[in-house]
């Protein structure tokens, strides 16, 4: 009879489960990346303003100020939705993780199931040899008995002659 691991169901939704995790856990690192990258743009941003601002008009230079500071601004808060998103990134990263540890826990279950079967069935398989064994042996004793049962008793007759 082959192997059947009794809690296969509960191993295949634990499977589930990490999978869809690992997906959220996906999201969250392209919801990261996207934040960098919004700040990355405005940095940048930043910058080609600061260069602006030196070849600029020095009546325009108000304007400038007021467009840095906005953009400085900006910088914090793209900033503290990068420290937001990462933190969700983190938490479902450590979803993840208990999510695999619980997979792993079952399949290494299953697995010492599986030896203790395999294992029972060489014990089985054992038996059955060393039943078969005794039994050859007892039909190749009693054989040789009436062997030799019969040569006594041509012995004997013979001798009787």
């Amino acid at each position: 009879m082959p192997f059947r691991y009794r809690l296969e169901s509960i191993l295949k939704v634990r499977i589930r489960k990490k999978e869809a995790q690992l997906i959220v856990v996906q999201k969250a690192q392209q919801a990261v990346f996207e934040a960098e990258e919004r700040i990355r743009q405005n940095e940048a941003e930043i910058q080609q303003t600061i260069q602006n601002k030196k070849t600029a008009d020095f009546r325009m230079m108000e304007y400038y100020d007021n467009y840095l500071h906005h953009l400085w601004d900006k910088a914090e808060v793209l900033e503290q939705e990068r420290l937001r998103v990462q933190e969700v990134l983190d938490e479902e990263t450590r979803k993840l993780v208990k999510c695999e540890q619980e997979v792993k826990v079952v399949e290494k279950h299953k697995e010492k199931q599986r030896e203790a079967y395999l294992e029972e069935e060489k014990k089985q398989e054992l038996k059955q040899f060393s039943e078969i064994g005794v039994q050859r042996f007892f039909i190749h004793s009693r054989e040789e008995a009436e062997e030799q049962e019969l040569l006594n008793q041509l012995q004997n007759t013979e001798q009787e002659i």
